[in-house]
C-alpha cells in the first residue's frame, strides 16, 4: 500500500491533513497526489473538510448484462421450470425466464457453444463446445457455476441426447462413434458403439459423422442413431446390436420421432422430408419435397435447399404439426429464411427478417411417449429471438417482454442516469406506450419459470442510447432490470435524402447521416439536445400534448484561422468580431469526411442536412424546439461535433469542435457565440498569438475526434487518421484489437468516417507527449501543426468567473484539446419578461487555467465539499391545453447549498483531464490539489459521481483500469485493472453514474452494467432473480394396463446396469479427461480462506444434501405408490380368476 500525505493550501491559509492510502495500487502509471500552487489572496480560516468515503466503500463486480445474445448457436428448453438457454459463438450462455429472470455466463475457454441440453426439472444444463469440452452448470443459484466438466482428446464432439429423466447423456461424434456419460459424476462409461458396429459389414464407406441420436419413445432401450450420409441404425442398447438400418440417398440433418415410436421422419439435403416405419425400413413409406415444384412429366419434384431440422409433434384431438427451417426453392433466391408449418393439409410459410439458427417446439408434456400438444415455436435468430403461437390458426407472434432489440439500429453512443426523479419513468412510458405495435399473441408469454424480486434498490434509473439511424431510446433500468419506455427519431426534423439526387457530380458515401454522436439531457427541465455525425445539434422540449409547428432553424458558420505573422502585442477583440476582414489562412493536408464530395461548384455556407419548412405533426413526448447546423465554409464541410452542454435556467445551448465554439440563445432562437478557439483567449493567451474571428475564408480543415479523450493523439494532423462510425455501426464486425483498429489506412474508404485510433499505440502515446510539451509554442510551425485546439468539455455553472469577483454569476466553463480551461462570463437579463427580448452577453472572462491533456469533465463543489448542480428551469408543458400552464413564470432551481452559510465566499472547482486531476479554489484561482492519474496512457471517461451521501471522481482509462479519487483532496479510494479495452465500443460507450454503476456496449447487441459500490456488490445476491424454483414434475399418462403388459414399454431397462462401471468397465483414459468445476461455490472467491467462505460452502453442502434427501424422499413415496398399486393388480386378478378350473382360461 503507498502511502500518501496531503498538504491544504487555500487562499494563503496552510494546514495540514493525515495521508490516505490508495484502493489498488498505482497500476494506471504511477499516480501521485501532491499540493500545488501557491496563495492567491489571504483568506480567513476555516474548517478542514471531512471526506467520508475510503476505500472500503468500494468494490467492482459485474451485475447484469442486456440485449440480445451477440452471435447466437445454441437453443434449449426446460419445458417444467419453462426457462429458455442460449449458447453463443463466444461461448457465453444467457438463460432467460420471466421478465427481471435473466443470467449471463461464460465458458472460460471462450470456444463457441454447439448444443445446450437441460436436465429437465433437475436444475441443470449441460453444455457442450467447439473445443470437445463437455461442462455441466448448476443453475440451483444466481449465478450459475460449471459443477465438471469432460474434454474429449481424440474425437470431436457432433451431437449430443439426454432422456428425460435419466443420468446418462448419449454423446455422437465426428468419427461416427457414440459414447455415454454419466451425469452425476461427470465419467465416461466403458459402453461404446462404434460406428463399424452399427453399420452392416458389407458397406465400404464410413458413414460420417453422428448428426442424430434419440431413444424410441416405446422403448428406452433402443438407440437411434443417424449418420451424415443418409445412413439409419436402430440400435439395441441390450443386447449391443443394430435391430435394423436405413438407407437414403441423401444426407440427414435431422431425425424426429412420432410419440408411439412406430414412425420417424428424417430432414434431408436435398429439401425433402422422409418418414419412416420401424416395420419396413427398406424405403422410406412416404416422401415429400413440400417447397418443390413438380414436373409436367410425373418425374420426382425438383431439390430444393436443406432442410436443416425438423420437428413432429402429435396433437390428441387434430392433425400433427410438422414443423421446419430451410426448404425453400432454389429459384427464389432472394427470398427471406423462413419457418413452415404443416398442420394437416395448411401450409404456412413464416418469413423472417434474419437467418434461423435453430427453433424448438414447446409442448404441454415433457414425456416424449405421449401425445405431444405443441403450443408455441420458439424460433432463434440471429439478431433477434422470436415465439409463434401455434394455438391460433393464424400464428401470431408473441410480445417479447426482454430488451433484445437494443441493437435494432447499432448503437453510438450511450448515457446512464441513476437517482434522477421518480416521475420521469411513468411520464416516459406513457408517451411510449401509444405507439406499441398491434396483432401480438393474447396468450401470456410462454418463457415464464425463474423468480424475481424487486430487492432493496428503488432508485429510479434511466438508460439511453442513441443510435446510427437517428433514433434516441429511454430505458428504465431499475433494480438491474431493463424496459423500453419510450423512442423518437431525431431524423424526422429532416428532409428525406434523394439517393439518386446529382449522381453525375456528387458521390455520395455518408451510410449513417442522422446518426447520433453526443447525447445532453437535463432530467429535472426534461430538456433533450443531441449532437449528430453531420455537425447539428437538436434542441428537444417534452410535451404531454401532439402539436402541428414549423421547425426553428439556424446555421452557425465555425471555422479556424490563424494569422501568418504573429505579433508580439495582444490584441483585445470583442465577443463579436468584425467579419468583414480577409485574411490568410493555412489548410491542413488531412482528408476530409465529406458527406458529399461535389465537383466544379464549391459549396459554401450549406448545411449538409436540409431542415423541413413545412409544419410538421409531433406526438406526445420529445419535440423538436431548435435546429442548428454548422456549413460548410469555401468548399470545406463542418467538423464533427466534439462537446456539447445545454442549460435551461440560462436557456443556452453550447457546442463545440475542433474549430471553435458556438453558444445558442434557445429562447429567442439566436446565435450568441461564433468562434474559433483560439479568439476565446482574448489577451490572456500566455503565448500572444493574433487571435482572429471566424471569416469567409478558406477553413482550417481538420479531422474530426473519433470521440472524446483523444482528441489531442497525433501532434501531426497531416498525419492524423480521420474517423468515423463505421467501426461502431457494423454489426457483424468482430471485437477489434485496439492495435488492429489503429492500422487502418485513412484511405480505405473514400471519404468515409472511420471511427478509428491512430496507428501505433507506443508511438501514438510519445507523440501525444511529445505533442503536449510543444503544444503552446509561439512559432508559426507549430501552430500549423499544434494548434488545431479541440472544445473537449463544456460546462454550464453558477461561479467565479474572475480572481476579484466577490459573488458567483452565470458561467460557461471550456475545456480544449491542449488541456486548457477558459471561464466565459454570462450576462442575462435580470426579469422572466426580458429573457425573451433582451440579448444576451457572453464574453470571454479572461481567466484561464491549465491541465495536462485534453479537458474530459468539470464539476462544482461548495464549501462545505457539496456537489453543487448547475440550475435548472422546473419543466411546464408549453402546448397544454391549460391557459395557466402556458402562461406562468419560469420556475428556476438555482441550488444554493444545503448548509446555512453563504456560499458566495468560496467553492471548488473539479476539472479532469486525460492525464490528470486538479481541484481549484474559486474566485482565487489557487490550485489545492493535483492528481496525475497516468504517465503511459490516458482517460477515455471521468466523472463526479455521488455514491453514500458523498461525492468522488471516478475515471476509466484506456489501459483498462477503473479508478475513483476522493474529493475535494484527490486522494485514491480504487484502482483495479478491470476492463481491457478490446475495441472501440467500450471506449465509445463506457459511462458512470450516481450510486456506484457504470456501463458499457460489451458487445453489438449487448449492455454490460457493472457496480464500483461495495454496498451493492454485497447485496447483488438478493436483487438478482432465481433461475431454479421447486416444481413438481407432472405424472406421466396412465398406459392402462394391457398396453403396460403388451405395447413394448422401456420402464424396466436399467441403463445403471447396462452403462455402470460393474458391466461395461471403464473407458480409456485418453478418450477424454474429467475436471472438477468450481461447483456451486457461489461468491466466495474474495474470501475462499476465510470464515465466511467456509461457511458458504457448508451452506452449500447442506443444500444439496437437502436436495437428495428430499428426492430420496419422493423416490421412496413414488415406490411405495407403485407397490400397492401392483399388490391392489395383483389382488383384482386372484379374485377374478379364484374358482376357475385350468380349462377356463
Amino acid at each position: 500500500m503507498k502511502k500518501f500525505n496531503f498538504r491544504k493550501v487555500l487562499d494563503g491559509l496552510t494546514a495540514s491533513s493525515p495521508g490516505g492510502s490508495s484502493g489498488g495500487g498505482s497500476g494506471a502509471g504511477g499516480g501521485s497526489v501532491h499540493p500545488a500552487g501557491t496563495a492567491g489572496a489571504a483568506g480567513t480560516p476555516r474548517d478542514e473538510i471531512q471526506e467520508t468515503l475510503t476505500s472500503d466503500y468500494f468494490q467492482i463486480c459485474k451485475t447484469v448484462r442486456h440485449g440480445f445474445p451477440y452471435l447466437p448457436t445454441a437453443l434449449a428448453f426446460d419445458p417444467v421450470q419453462k426457462i429458455l438457454a442460449i449458447g453463443t459463438r463466444t461461448g457465453a450462455i444467457r438463460i432467460l425466464g420471466r421478465p427481471g429472470v435473466d443470467c449471463y455466463c461464460q465458458h472460460e475457454s471462450g470456444a463457441a457453444v454447439l448444443q445446450l441440453q437441460f436436465l429437465i426439472n433437475e436444475g441443470a444444463l449441460v453444455s457442450a463446445c467447439a473445443d470437445d469440452a463437455l461442462h455441466l452448470w448448476n443453475l440451483r443459484q444466481k449465478r450459475p457455476a460449471i459443477l465438471h466438466s469432460l474434454k474429449f482428446n481424440r474425437e470431436r464432439i457432433t451431437y449430443c441426447h439426454l432422456p428425460f429423466q435419466s443420468k446418462w447423456l448419449y454423446v455422437g461424434t465426428e468419427r461416427g462413434n457414440t459414447h455415454i456419460v454419466n451425469i452425476e459424476s461427470f465419467i465416461l462409461s466403458g459402453y461404446v458403439i462404434m460406428w463399424n458396429k452399427a453399420i452392416e459389414l458389407s458397406t465400404k464407406t464410413h458413414p460420417g459423422p453422428v448428426v442424430h441420436l434419440s431413444d424410441s419413445p416405446r422403448d428406452e432401450g433402443k438407440l437411434l442413431i443417424g449418420y451424415e450420409n443418409g445412413t439409419i441404425v436402430f440400435w439395441d442398447l441390450r443386447s449391443k446390436r443394430a435391430d435394423l438400418r436405413a438407407y437414403y440417398d441423401e444426407a440427414i440433418h435431422s431425425v424426429a420421432w412420432h410419440h408411439e415410436g412406430k414412425q420417424f421422419m428424417c430432414s434431408h439435403s436435398d429439401g425433402s422430408l422422409t418418414l419412416w416405419n420401424l416395420k419396413s425400413p427398406n424405403r422410406p413409406f412416404q416422401t415429400t419435397i413440400p417447397h418443390g415444384k413438380m414436373q409436367r412429366d410425373g418425374k420426382k419434384p425438383e431439390s430444393c435447399k436443406p432442410i436443416l431440422k425438423v420437428e413432429y409433434k402429435t396433437c390428441k384431438n387434430s392433425e400433427p404439426f410438422v414443423i421446419f427451417s430451410g426448404g425453400l426453392s432454389y429459384d427464389k433466391a432472394c427470398r427471406r429464411p423462413s419457418l413452415t408449418i404443416m398442420h394437416g393439409k395448411a401450409i404456412t410459410v413464416l418469413e423472417m427478417d434474419h437467418p434461423i439458427v435453430d427453433f424448438l417446439t414447446l409442448c404441454e408434456t415433457p414425456y416424449p411417449n405421449e401425445f405431444q400438444e405443441p403450443y408455441a415455436v420458439v424460433v432463434l435468430l440471429e439478431k433477434d429471438l422470436i415465439v409463434v403461437d401455434l394455438t391460433q390458426s393464424n400464428f401470431p407472434i408473441f410480445e417479447n417482454p426482454y430488451p433484445i432489440d437494443i441493437h435494432e439500429s447499432p448503437v453510438t453512443c450511450t448515457e446512464y442516469f441513476a437517482d434522477c426523479p421518480p416521475d420521469l419513468i411513468p411520464v416516459l412510458y406513457s408517451v411510449g406506450a401509444k405507439h406499441k405495435k398491434q396483432g401480438y399473441s393474447n396468450k401470456e408469454w410462454p418463457i415464464s419459470g425463474g423468480a424475481w424480486n424487486l430487492g432493496a434498490q428503488t432508485y429510479p434509473e434511466i438508460i439511453i442510447t442513441g443510435h446510427a439511424d437517428g433514433s434516441v431510446k429511454f430505458w428504465d433500468a431499475s433494480a438491474i432490470t431493463l424496459q423500453m419506455l419510450y423512442k423518437f427519431k431525431t431524423s424526422k426534423v429532416f428532409e428525406k435524402q434523394k439517393q439518386g439526387e446529382g449522381k453525375a457530380t456528387a458521390e455520395i458515401v455518408e451510410e449513417d447521416p442522422f446518426a447520433v454522436q453526443m447525447m445532453y439531457w437535463c432530467p429535472e427541465s426534461r430538456i433533450f439536445c443531441v449532437a449528430g455525425v453531420s455537425a447539428y445539434v437538436v434542441v428537444y422540449r417534452f410535451s404531454k400534448h401532439e402539436v402541428n409547428t414549423e421547425i426553428a432553424s439556424l446555421e452557425v458558420r465555425l471555422q479556424y484561422e490563424v494569422e501568418d505573422i504573429i505579433t508580439p502585442e495582444p490584441e483585445i477583440i470583442p465577443p463579436f468580431p468584425d467579419a468583414s476582414s480577409q485574411l490568410p489562412s493555412l489548410k491542413s493536408l488531412s482528408g476530409s469526411t465529406n458527406t458529399v464530395a461535389c465537383e466544379g461548384t464549391m459549396k459554401d455556407s450549406i448545411p449538409c442536412l436540409s431542415v423541413k419548412t413545412r409544419p410538421v405533426r409531433m406526438p406526445p413526448g420529445y419535440q423538436a424546439d431548435l435546429v442548428i447546423q454548422l456549413v460548410w465554409v469555401d468548399g470545406e464541410p463542418p467538423q464533427q461535433i466534439t462537446s456539447l452542454a445545454i442549460n435551461s435556467a440560462y436557456g443556452l445551448v453550447a457546442f463545440g469542435n475542433c474549430n471553435g465554439l458556438a453558444v445558442v440563445d434557445f429562447m429567442q432562437k439566436t446565435v450568441l457565440l461564433s468562434m474559433g478557439t483560439l479568439d476565446l483567449y482574448g489577451s490572456s493567451d500566455p503565448y500572444q498569438r493574433q487571435p482572429r474571428s471566424p471569416r469567409k475564408s478558406k477553413q482550417f480543415a481538420a479531422d474530426n475526434f473519433c470521440m472524446r479523450g483523444l482528441s489531442n493523439f497525433y501532434p501531426d494532423l497531416t498525419k492524423r487518421i480521420r474517423t468515423s462510425y463505421q467501426s461502431l455501426t457494423e454489426l457483424s464486425d468482430s471485437p477489434v484489437s485496439l492495435e488492429l483498429e489503429r492500422c487502418k489506412s485513412p484511405t480505405s474508404v473514400k471519404g468515409s468516417r472511420k471511427l478509428s485510433l491512430p496507428t501505433d499505440l507506443k508511438t501514438d502515446l510519445e507523440n501525444r507527449e511529445n505533442s503536449f510539451s510543444r503544444s503552446r509554442s509561439s512559432s508559426v510551425s507549430s501552430i500549423d501543426r499544434d494548434s488545431k485546439e479541440a472544445i473537449t468539455a463544456l460546462y454550464f455553472m453558477e461561479s467565479f468567473a474572475r480572481k476579484n469577483d466577490s459573488a458567483v454569476s452565470p458561467c460557461l466553463w471550456v475545456g480544449t484539446g491542449l488541456g486548457m480551461v477558459l471561464i466565459l462570463s454570462l450576462n442575462l437579463p435580470a426579469g422572466d419578461d426580458l429573457r425573451q427580448s433582451e440579448p444576451v452577453m457572453v464574453s470571454p472572462s479572461g481567466t484561464v487555467l491549465t491541465l495536462k491533456g485534453a479537458v474530459l469533465t468539470f464539476a462544482c463543489l461548495d464549501c462545505t465539499g457539496t456537489l453543487t448542480h448547475p440550475p435548472y428551469e422546473v419543466w411546464r408543458d408549453l402546448h397544454s391545453a391549460d391557459d395557466g400552464e402556458k402562461t406562468r413564470k419560469r420556475k428556476l432551481v438555482m441550488h444554493s447549498p444545503s448548509s446555512s452559510q453563504d456560499m458566495g465566499d468560496h467553492q471548488f472547482a473539479v476539472i479532469c483531464s486525460e492525464k490528470q486531476a486538479k481541484v481549484f479554489s474559486l474566485p482565487s484561482q489557487t490550485c489545492l490539489y493535483v492528481h496525475n492519474i497516468t504517465e503511459t496512457s490516458f482517460l477515455l471517461r471521468a466523472d463526479v459521481v455521488t455514491l453514500c451521501n458523498s461525492v468522488c471522481l471516478a475515471c476509466f482509462c484506456a489501459n483498462g483500469h477503473i479508478m475513483t479519487l476522493s474529493l475535494p483532496s484527490l486522494r485514491p479510494l480504487l484502482d483495479i485493472n478491470y476492463l481491457p479495452v478490446t475495441d472501440m465500443r467500450i471506449a465509445r460507450t463506457f459511462c458512470f453514474t450516481n450510486e456506484g454503476q457504470a456501463l458499457y456496449l460489451s458487445s453489438p447487441t449487448e449492455i454490460q452494467r457493472l457496480t464500483y459500490s461495495q454496498e451493492m456488490c454485497d447485496n447483488l445476491q438478493d436483487m438478482l432473480g432465481d433461475l431454479f424454483t421447486p416444481v413438481e414434475t407432472p405424472e406421466a399418462q396412465n398406459r392402462g394396463f394391457l398396453k403396460g403388459l403388451f405395447g413394448g414399454s422401456g420402464q424396466a431397462f436399467d441403463r445403471e446396469e447396462l452403462f455402470g462401471e460393474a458391466t461395461a468397465g471403464k473407458a480409456s483414459r485418453s478418450l477424454a479427461q474429467h475436471i472438477p468445476g468450481s461447483g456451486g461455490i457461489e461468491g466466495v472467491r474474495g474470501a475462499a480462506g476465510g470464515v465466511i467462505g467456509d461457511l458458504t460452502r457448508a451452506r452449500i453442502a447442506l443444500d444439496e444434501r437437502g436436495q437428495k434427501l428430499g428426492e430420496l424422499d419422493e423416490r421412496t413415496a413414488s415406490m411405495m405408490a407403485s407397490a400397492e398399486a401392483f399388490s391392489k393388480h395383483a389382488h383384482e386378478v386372484m379374485l377374478k380368476y379364484k374358482d376357475k378350473k385350468w380349462y377356463q382360461f
